[in-house]
């Protein structure tokens, strides 16, 4: 029989020093961390920011407090990062501190096998994390609007969710998504997004069956995005080494084409500044872009 594969990797894309139960360490000091059930098996470690202006109401509040304002009135921003590290990376910090500042809720969740999340990470398993976490806040939001920011594989999981939720006659209040990739359109070999958590372990390989052996990844975003009906924001930086901003280009089309040009909207960064894939949190007029995107919803 096939060797098992390793069922404690999740640790692996975990720093051991780092504490993710205690966001105040990561400068979030009005962030209260939890854990939700995806499924029997699979807790995921989220993190709640609740607006800046909260800031002083926020100390020493426990879970139950933290719950309640989610029906406070204000936007709630659903963060889902990209594949590798955890929800107390600087740019995802980054990210939670202007929707903060903005006047906004962020829960940041790490799928299952990232961070602190238990379970093994599949395409299937990413989708059904997101929608645990979206149905949670759905449930205590009321009419709040509910924005979904996702960000490079994160951008997979919204769309994917998106699809699956049409289903049932669901649709996202809006969705950002930046440095979105598109597997049509990039030469990307049949891959496994989440194969850096087994290459810092040479031989590895040899020792245990690849776990996704069986998993063919697919995010078939360009689909996806033809089906959509929210009101779409990309963003994206003009040196992205990861995806060209000629592939953001023609899936900006692709999703344009499929609503209109009022509803979907590309906001691009100059290479010259140097953002890459993850930098553009750094951006001083993305907050304002957010903000705009947000008042158009």
């Amino acid at each position: 029989p096939p060797l098992p594969s390793l069922d404690a990797s999740h640790i692996f894309s975990l720093p051991f020093f780092v504490d993710l139960s205690r966001p105040a360490d990561f400068s979030l000091n009005h962030t209260i961390n939890m854990y939700l059930t995806s499924e029997e098996g699979i807790s995921l470690g989220v993190w709640h920011t609740v607006p800046e202006s909260r800031w002083k109401e926020a100390q020493g509040k426990d879970l139950a407090w933290y719950q309640n304002t989610l029906s406070d009135g204000s936007p709630v921003f659903i963060y889902l990062h990209g594949n590798t590290g955890t929800r107390a990376a600087p740019h995802r910090v980054g990210v939670a501190k202007i929707l903060s500042a903005l006047g906004y809720h962020v829960l940041v969740p790490d799928y299952r096998g990232f961070g602190d999340s238990t379970g093994e990470p599949t395409e299937a398993g990413l989708t059904t994390d997101f929608l645990c976490v979206y149905n949670w806040v759905k449930e205590r939001s009321r009419n709040s609007l509910v924005v979904i920011w996702g960000h490079s594989l994160g951008t997979g999981v919204a769309t994917n969710t998106a699809d699956k939720l049409l289903e049932q006659g669901v649709v996202f209040d809006g969705v950002i998504l930046e440095g979105a990739f598109n597997t049509v359109r990039q030469n990307i070999p049949p891959f496994n997004p989440f194969a850096w958590r087994y290459w810092k372990f040479p031989g590895l390989g040899y020792l245990y069956r690849a776990p996704w052996e069986d998993n063919k990844f697919v995010f078939p975003t360009e689909e996806n995005l033809k089906k959509m009906r929210s009101p779409i924001l990309f963003l994206h930086s003009e040196d992205d080494l990861l995806v060209p901003i000629e592939v953001a280009q023609q899936t900006y089309e692709v999703a344009a084409r499929a609503q209109n040009t009022e509803r979907v909207k590309l906001v691009t960064f100059e290479g010259s500044l140097g953002y890459l894939h993850n930098g553009l949190y750094r951006d001083p007029r993305l907050p304002e872009i957010v903000k705009r995107f947000v008042q158009s919803l």
